[in-house]
C-alpha cells in the first residue's frame, strides 16, 4: 500500500492518456483497500478496481460450492516457485538463468496443455 505511488510512477512502458472511452483499470486486491490508494489511482487516471476487505468471504458463504477467485499471475508465480532452480538462482551468468527461466515456463505451459496426460 505504501509503495503503490513508486510502483506507477516507475512504469517504463508509455501507456495511452486514459478517455472516456477507454478508461484505465487498476485491479488490486483487498490489502490495497485504503482512501489514500484510491486518490493516487485517480491522480494518474486509473480507475480503481479493489475488492473491499470481507466481501470475498461473504460472496463464498452465500453460494455453496464456489471457490475462491485467484489470480493468474499468482498462480504462475507459484508454479515457478516449485522449480528450485528458479527459486534459488545459482547462474552467474543471466543467459543461462534466462534460459532456465524459458525451459520452466515451457513446461508449465506443456503440463498445462494436458499433452502429458
Amino acid at each position: 500500500m505504501k509503495l503503490v505511488r513508486a510502483t506507477i510512477e516507475s512504469i517504463v512502458v508509455e501507456r495511452p492518456e486514459p478517455s472516456e472511452e477507454q478508461p484505465q483499470g487498476m485491479c488490486l486486491d483487498k490489502g490495497y483497500d485504503y482512501d489514500q490508494v484510491r486518490e493516487i489511482l485517480a491522480e494518474f487516471g486509473f480507475t480503481a478496481h479493489i475488492r473491499s476487505r470481507g466481501e470475498e468471504a461473504k460472496e463464498l458463504a452465500q453460494e455453496a460450492g464456489k471457490r475462491a477467485r485467484r489470480w493468474v499471475v499468482e498462480r504462475s508465480h507459484s508454479w515457478m516457485n516449485r522449480f528450485r532452480r528458479i527459486l534459488v538462482r545459482w547462474e552467474k551468468k543471466p543467459e543461462h538463468y534466462l534460459a532456465f527461466l524459458h525451459f520452466a515456463c515451457a513446461l508449465i505451459a506443456f503440463r498445462a496443455s494436458g499433452l502429458f496426460g
